[in-house]
């Protein structure tokens, strides 16, 4: 039956067809229920290209014998799988990440279309002695972006992650002698130091970067917990002296902004709020890994050097965080060849699996000791960032819980959209409280079950 609704589903988000007019579907044929095994693999093809598909496909097969691996790597993914999916010919396995403008993967989890990955989990690595929940990074288990469901248990497994946080210049720090900060306390007294030689202590490209000084800034006042309430629209969550802390504290940055920032918040001058770190006229700016890349012909001061940091702690031996996004992959729950789709998951994650992906796609995967195999492959600043979790840093991710439209609300606009008007003084920290909590009770009654 959910195999049927969610054919039905993806066939009205293509064709704006009523749910009710999907007829039945008729019962497939698993495959390779005979001594050969046919496993599909559907992976999105980003900014990572495919070539290490192709290489974990020869070495699984290689190592697997009697199975053969079919890919399906593309960079419109959605549109290739959707009428294969809406035939019955659903993938074994699909790399695709949440957040993407066709909701392909949001769809499976609504319709509770994916495979519980608990026997996976429990799994010996191919070739080691490890189990694979053992063998990943703490913290990357257990979130709303592995698992949407409150059962506790894990749906979509981690893959690639990119952590944000904040960057600056280690060359000014060593020239000036500035110490990074451990706490916000420390962070703002840096701020007093830097007005007095001139220099601002942040900048920021958009509002809109501060999805991940939010998350990280929520979990450190508050744990995970927090933000998981934050992203569930936990009724009065904003009124917690938590939530009050964080929204302070940003609010609290209106005095250490560089002033041209607000007028270049924008999807045309977010480049110059950036540029203001490259010139040393802002010591800090909330950013994710493709950072440098983006900045990489920018001109620069002599002597720069990028550094990079998780926020910081809001007390003395407090933790701090580094909002990560991740990339995940995931089985759906129809497909013909679920254990073999487990097995090549675990492949996934070991050494080998690691190596060339590191190699080949010069990503991570989230795995003790991956950093240390992806050396050879990364730059020392992709190792440094890759690094952070590593350093001290405690990850956190997720994303808000999937609702029905409410008529008139962004709430986007609201959650990150109003820091503009803080930083400009029109709107005030209560006035952001405010309409955070209206609006948050508003999306907890509209959270789709």
């Amino acid at each position: 039956m959910k195999k049927r609704r969610l054919i039905c589903l993806l066939s009205a988000l293509i064709m704006g067809t009523s749910l009710v007019a999907c007829g039945g579907a008729a019962g497939d044929k698993a495959e390779g229920s005979g001594e050969n095994k046919v496993l599909k693999i559907a992976a999105f093809e980003g900014g990572y290209g495919k070539e290490y598909w192709e290489t974990l496909k020869e070495k699984f097969e290689a190592a697997n014998e009697g199975v053969t691996v079919e890919l399906t790597v593309k960079s419109n993914l959605e549109e290739v799988i959707r009428p294969q999916i809406q035939s019955g010919n659903v993938p074994d396995l699909v790399y695709l990440a949440t957040g993407r403008e066709d909701a392909l993967t949001e769809t499976f989890i609504k319709e509770q279309s994916l495979h519980d990955l608990s026997n996976m989990l429990e799994k010996t690595v191919p070739g080691e002695n490890v189990k694979v929940k053992d063998k990943m990074l703490p913290g990357f288990l257990a979130t709303s972006a592995t698992n949407p469901y409150p059962d506790g248990k894990t749906y979509l497994a981690p893959l690639f992650y990119s952590p944000t946080g904040l960057f600056y210049n280690k060359g000014l720090f060593k020239e000036k002698g500035y110490e990074l900060p451990k706490t916000w306390d420390e962070m703002f007294k840096l701020g007093d130091k830097a007005k007095k030689d001139g220099i601002a202590l942040f900048s920021y490209p958009t509002s809109g970067y501060f999805d991940g000084a939010m998350g990280a800034m929520l979990a450190g006042a508050g744990g995970v917990e927090a933000f998981n309430k934050a992203m569930n629209y936990e009724e009065g969550f904003w009124k917690t002296d938590e939530a009050k802390t964080v929204l302070e504290t940003i609010g609290k940055m209106k005095n250490y902004l560089e002033p041209t920032v607000v007028a270049n918040a924008n999807a045309q001058g977010f480049k110059n709020n950036q540029q203001l770190i490259l010139d040393n006229k802002a010591l800090f700016i909330p950013n994710g890994s493709w950072l440098p890349d983006e900045m990489k012909d920018a001109p620069r001061k002599d002597g720069f050097e990028w550094g990079f940091m998780a926020y910081p702690a809001f007390k003395d031996g407090g933790k701090s965080y580094a909002y990560n996004f991740l990339e995940q992959m995931y089985i759906p729950k129809d497909a013909a060849n679920k254990e073999l789709a487990e097995d090549f998951m675990a492949y996934m994650y070991s050494d080998e699996a690691v190596k060339i992906i590191a190699e080949k796609a010069k990503a991570v995967v989230p795995v003790k000791g991956s950093i240390d195999l992806a050396k050879g492959s990364l730059t020392d600043l992709q190792v440094e960032l890759l690094s952070v979790y590593d350093k001290g840093a405690e990850p956190v991710m997720g994303s808000f819980v999937a609702t029905e439209p409410v008529e008139g609300l962004n709430f986007t606009d609201i959650y990150m959209g109003t820091i503009d008007s803080i930083m400009t003084g029109d709107k005030t920290v209560e006035d952001w409280q405010k309409a955070l909590v209206e609006a948050s009770e508003k999306l907890n009654k509209a959270i789709i079950k």
